[in-house]
């Protein structure tokens, strides 16, 4: 009969919603906590690396900075949006350091997080390597940063590094950590923080706000000329960043003083 039929409708949604609320309860494997969001920070710094480093290789001369503060900031923008949700999207040392210091990610992953960005570093800059011919490789010396030449240059790079690499870090802190300021929007404000930094400091260091992108390209072209800055500077900036969060932007839950 119609009222039976209903009942039995009902026992059956029943038994559904209940079995979504075990899966929903169901603690996430070691799989989902520890290993696949290692392979997507890998996987997600190896191909922003290869896409930035291309972009370098085969830049156009006529857009100048233009082409490569598009690709990097647009690749950090869609990698970020598409993997948040597995890995938190770092790809970043000093983003790493920073959320850690933060209290967004405990010691033992943002350790595996540090080697994974480094591995996907090189892994990306040897696809630019296969990629593209090798006269614009060794014209662009691998995407390898080679702008200074002099120590005159180092304070104002190491400045530029640290000052560009604490703005972005910042970003990325009060939109994805902190948690009266944490926006939807994160992905579209770090990819337009990473655009309008090389575009406005490109001609003083690279800007390369990443020892992961520094890595790469000088391992496969073999420039390790003034190197350490692109470890010191975004190094320095994550710190900084993260010290200002954590001593006067952040919440309540993540400032240690002033509560």
């Amino acid at each position: 009969c119609p009222m039976e039929e209903e009942k039995m409708e009902l026992k059956e949604v029943d038994r559904s919603s209940q079995e979504r609320a075990k899966k929903a309860a169901k603690p996430p494997s070691m799989f989902e906590r520890m290993i696949q969001p290692c392979i997507a920070e890998l996987v997600g710094t190896m191909f922003f690396v290869f896409i930035g480093c291309v972009s370098v290789i085969e830049n156009v001369e006529a857009a100048g900075r233009l082409q490569p503060a598009l690709v990097h900031g647009l690749a950090v923008a869609v990698l970020v949006a598409c993997m948040a949700e597995i890995s938190g999207s770092h790809f970043n040392p000093p983003f790493t350091i920073g959320i850690f210091l933060c209290g967004g990610i405990q010691m033992s992953l943002a350790v595996l997080y540090l080697v994974c960005q480094l591995i996907g570093g090189v892994l990306g800059a040897a696809m630019s390597k296969v990629m593209t011919s090798k006269e614009n490789y060794m014209n662009a010396t691998g995407a390898a940063f080679t702008i200074l030449k002099s120590d005159d240059q180092l304070g104002a790079a190491i400045f530029a590094e640290m000052a560009m690499t604490c703005l972005v870090t910042m970003v990325v802190l009060l939109g994805a950590v902190n948690g009266k300021s944490k926006s939807p929007l994160v992905p579209f404000m770090v990819g337009c923080t990473v655009i309008i930094n090389i575009l406005a400091g490109g001609d003083v260091s690279g800007t390369c706000l990443n020892p992961a992108r520094a890595l790469g390209p000088a391992l496969m072209a073999g420039y390790w000329t003034y190197h350490w800055v692109y470890w010191v500077g975004p190094i320095g900036g994550g710190l900084i960043a993260a010290a200002l969060v954590r001593l006067l932007l952040g919440d309540e839950k993540i400032r240690v003083i002033m509560k």
